[in-house]
């Protein structure tokens, strides 16, 4: 969770008053940010903030040509339970949301009102999290309940992509990609292995003790969805196949979460939310791995960034790139730091986005993919850029 510390706070002072870049007209922002007392109000009553808004921060000057200064941070709607996996639709115009807590998926129209308008798109979801589409526009879900990858075809039809692997269940698919060749990748930690996000292992790391009843109100996900955890991996799908392969196992990334490709697909950026490996004691490894695509397979694994900021270990989620080949990372952490980082290619961060709470997944949407839509709990919030988002969002 997002935690306030007076500690960093008080460091941040400074910070909040450097001049902020970005093409903006008229003076340097100095009202209510996410750090001020009284903080920054959210919602379709909230009075207009100063341009630039006071939250978005520019450290490079190379942020400044996707940062579009005269663009405020938007609450656009709140009422989820846990909100993950925007896709945006581009045949619908819409974006497409998972609530992995309530079980559903929603349908957020940013052109019906001022606010946009938000309808339930799937009253059952078997907690679906990550979801993307494909080059035909086909929608494909990640489920913690029924622990698969389905994709829904043209005639409505759900058809199951994985499910298992040398013939044990997966843990709960977490995150999808698809890759310039086709090919689906996924992550498969095992997130959804309790009562909350899908439905507890009959034993296992969450049910330690055998305490917790998986067959409580779960006769399909139980029956179907598997009750033990295996080992951690990132699946790669093949579009022509079928065939589904490990690509990534728990020694590469630990805990494997958010993922995506560089614009050109040849580097592949997978987040860690495991324990690093042979870390005495056990440490969370909280950073961004990259791998080198050759012949359509990871190699040359290191790392991207360790994701910290002003000496502070951050927690990463989901991310994104622009076509410039920026990442956008959902970030969690103490108040006043966690939000969106945001990484030129080389590994360098260039910008931050403040937000109230931390940030779980993140796409660019809009009719011309340069809106930034953010997951943050109960919340999603957007962000006209200046660049767009790469790959199939």
């Amino acid at each position: 969770m997002c935690l306030t510390r007076r500690g960093v706070l008080s460091g941040l002072v400074g910070l909040a008053a450097t001049p902020i870049a970005g093409r903006a007209i008229g003076p340097i922002a100095s009202g209510l940010s996410v750090t001020s007392m009284p903080p920054r109000p959210w919602g379709a009553e909230a009075p207009p903030v100063n341009l630039p808004d006071p939250d978005i921060l520019v450290l490079d000057p190379a942020f400044g040509q996707v940062n579009y200064g005269n663009a405020p941070l938007q609450r656009v709607w709140q009422g989820a339970g846990w909100l993950e996996g925007p896709a945006w639709c581009t045949v619908g115009r819409f974006l497409l949301l998972s609530d992995t807590l309530a079980s559903r998926q929603y349908r957020y129209d940013p052109e019906d009102g001022p606010q946009g308008h938000i309808s339930v798109y799937r009253r059952e979801s078997y907690n679906a999290n990550g979801n993307t589409f494909d080059e035909e526009g086909r929608l494909i879900t990640c489920e913690h309940g029924m622990r698969r990858v389905i994709r829904w075809e043209h005639d409505g039809r759900a058809s199951v992509l994985a499910d298992r692997y040398r013939g044990k269940p997966l843990n709960s698919p977490n995150d999808v990609v698809v890759a310039p060749d086709g090919g689906i990748w996924f992550t498969d930690p095992g997130y959804g292995d309790g009562v909350v996000e899908g439905h507890a292992d009959a034993e296992g790391p969450a049910n330690p003790h055998r305490h917790l009843n998986p067959y409580l109100d779960a006769e399909l996900t139980s029956q179907y969805g598997g009750l033990q955890r295996q080992e951690d991996h990132t699946f790669r799908i093949d579009g022509q196949t079928g065939k589904i392969e490990a690509v990534l196992s728990q020694k590469d990334v630990a805990g494997p979460n958010g993922l995506c490709f560089s614009p050109d697909g040849t580097k592949l950026y997978v987040v860690s939310s495991g324990v690093a490996l042979g870390a005495q004691p056990p440490l969370p490894d909280h950073s961004i791995h990259v791998f080198d695509i050759k012949q359509g397979r990871p190699v040359n694994g290191r790392i991207f960034t360790d994701f910290t900021v002003a000496g502070h270990p951050m927690r990463p989620d989901g991310l994104r790139a622009d076509v410039e080949g920026n990442l956008w990372c959902g970030a969690w952490g103490p108040l006043g730091l966690c939000g969106v980082l945001i990484y030129n290619p080389e590994g360098k961060m260039i910008g931050r986005i403040r937000l109230p709470i931390g940030c779980s997944n993140l796409t660019f949407g809009g009719p011309k993919r340069n809106i930034l839509y953010m997951c943050c709990g109960t919340a999603l919030f957007s962000l006209v850029t200046a660049t767009q988002g790469a790959g199939y969002c």
